[in-house]
């Protein structure tokens, strides 16, 4: 591990400590209605909207009202997406004449986006259109982004409030979330990125002339103004297939950091959001030390094995100055410009967020270092996790750790003041059996039928790695994948679309269950018996009861794919 590289991740943690607690109280205020600084300019525009949708932003909802709300709105955006990208050649805004995207390619890239996943099984500068990158993914990077921070703040309010039916209104908290902290923050970044020199355009694409007589053509687009959202609303699309590997889309080291801070920073806030809502700082704070631990934790796994090297570059006799390393550390599909350290920490933090913007190739990763990614993304990108649902997940994880310290003491348990009772935990239960048997079964389909496998690039255990990737990466709504694979089939757009959809938004219904559930509940005071859940014991049996729940559930898994192949790796074997 270099000093640098300690260096930029020391540097990561302060400032994300140090942004997460103005930022929790600008959203405190923004969701319970109070005035921010932003008020005389967007309360006007906020009006207006709530006329024109019809929406009376005094009145609020039923659990069952709100989750309604959630899903219809999210159909409509599946249906509006896809009719895009049918009709994407009759449409404006198409300099390069792109034609109508093929159904399974648009299918599974319509979820993708209304989903907040953003997995891209085409190269965009090639086939998506200025349109489709601005009115139609721009707009739902927003909109993905905020629909997640609403079923987060429903879900605190049911934690917060006592004795009460209602959980809040859908529509006003997607207006504010939108209008009030994802539009301001996107506005400011953009224009840090085009001070730094991403392109914002829309421009026809340049052909160059080479040094050689050839051509080259170059591609551009309105990048900066979508990288922002892709970053803060945790989205992670790209505009060009290689990503944020692409200079146009992190021209720099300036830009690579403040990408990676961006998508830890609305999920850090949020955190402290929550625990001013339930009227106790420690409680957010209790929450922000466990999710820092677990990323901290995978950072120290994945970083020092990318730098040691590939094991097997000693025994090939590529390099006998070396006893057992790859001078240098495995840079094998990673760009210069960032190096392994800044490389792995992009990894690490993309796959704790739902983002899966990457500035390397994961499928390149030495096999223990892709494990760090995948398993990241089977806990349920709770780990600061994307924007709100990285939250609400970390909270039913909270629920199953008090239930089980109550198991051992033979009580009742209770969360902020209020019983968890039979129907909390079956909820709860419902949201982790479905992540998991969403991502196994999809990825066992894929791994015994024709259609799955002939899509890998390689035999063996980084072949299943690689399916085993596709659906987490689906599932969890991150996006990024082990490119070797060959997704852009009708297999695997229907597959990994359907991944997508279960993954997202059938966990939204047990999620906001709890919260209808809770919010009826009247507030019982802590007692000598009542285990205190904002103090080091709570962080401890958080993190185990995370780390326990995912190690059973996944090992088997995780055996056959990365920790197999590493270790045919460090005997002389690859596939």
């Amino acid at each position: 591990m270099t000093l640098p590289g300690i260096a930029q991740l020391a540097l990561f943690v302060a400032l994300l400590l140090l942004i997460t607690k103005p930022l929790g109280l600008y959203m405190t205020k923004v969701f319970s209605g109070e005035a921010v600084f932003l008020s005389p300019v967007l309360r006007p525009v906020e009006r207006v909207i709530y006329r024109v949708i019809g929406v009376d932003p005094e009145s609020e909802q039923r659990w069952t009202s709100y989750t309604a709300g959630v899903l219809m709105f999210s159909l409509a955006g599946v249906i509006l997406l896809y009719l895009l990208m049918r009709l994407q050649q009759f449409l404006p805004f198409n300099p390069q004449g792109f034609g109508a995207v093929s159904p399974d390619l648009a299918f599974n890239t319509a979820t993708s986006f209304v989903s907040n996943t953003n997995w891209q099984s085409y190269a965009g500068e090639s086939t998506m259109s200025y349109l489709m990158d601005m009115a139609g993914f721009t707009v739902q990077n927003f909109l993905s982004a905020a629909t997640g921070l609403s079923v987060a703040i429903a879900l605190i309010r049911g934690l917060a409030r006592r004795s009460s039916s209602m959980v809040g209104n859908f529509w006003v908290d997607l207006v504010r979330s939108t209008l009030y902290v994802l539009l301001p923050l996107s506005f400011g970044l953009a224009l840090v990125f085009v001070w730094q020199g991403m392109p914002q355009n829309l421009n026809p694409y340049t052909t160059a002339t080479t040094v050689e007589k050839g051509s080259q053509t170059i591609a551009q687009a309105p990048v900066a103004s979508e990288e922002a959202i892709k970053q803060l609303g945790i989205n992670g699309g790209g505009l060009f297939n290689a990503n944020a590997a692409h200079p146009y889309e992190n021209p720099n080291g300036l830009t690579n950091f403040l990408s990676m801070f961006a998508i830890f920073v609305i999920p850090a806030g949020l955190v402290y959001t929550f625990g001013r809502m339930v009227g106790d700082t420690r409680q957010g704070w209790a929450i922000w030390t466990a999710m820092a631990i677990l990323f901290l934790a995978g950072v120290a796994l994945a970083w020092p094995v990318e730098q040691g090297g590939n094991p097997l570059i000693a025994k090939l006799g590529v390099d006998q100055s070396v006893s057992a390393l790859q001078p240098g550390g495995n840079f094998e599909g990673k760009e210069t410009r960032f190096g392994i350290a800044s490389s792995t920490l992009y990894t690490v933090v993309t796959t704790d967020a739902s983002c899966g913007a990457v500035n390397n190739m994961h499928d390149s990763l030495l096999p223990l270092t892709g494990a760090v990614p995948l398993l990241n993304m089977q806990l349920g990108e709770i780990i600061f996790g994307g924007v709100g649902s990285g939250l609400y997940g970390m909270l039913i994880m909270a629920i199953l750790s008090v239930f089980i310290a109550g198991l051992m003491v033979g009580r009742t348990p209770e969360y902020l003041g209020k019983k968890i009772q039979t129907y909390e935990m079956k909820m709860a239960m419902i949201y982790v059996l479905v992540l998991a048997a969403d991502i196994l079964l999809f990825t066992a389909l894929g791994s015994v039928t024709t259609a799955g496998t002939s899509s890998i690039a390689n035999p063996g255990p980084h072949g299943f790695s690689e399916i085993l990737y596709a659906f987490s990466s689906g599932t969890a709504n991150n996006g990024s994948a082990f490119a070797g694979l060959n997704a852009n089939t009708p297999f695997f757009n229907t597959t990994i679309g359907l991944a997508m959809l279960i993954g997202r938004f059938v966990p939204v219904v047990p999620v906001l269950a709890i919260a209808g559930s809770m919010v009826r509940k009247k507030y019982v005071p802590p007692s000598l018996g009542t285990f205190p859940t904002n103090g080091p014991l709570f962080v401890v049996l958080l993190v185990g009861v995370i780390i326990i729940v995912g190690a059973l559930t996944y090992f088997p898994a995780l055996a056959l794919g990365p920790i197999v192949e590493q270790l045919f790796l460090s005997a002389g074997r690859v596939f």
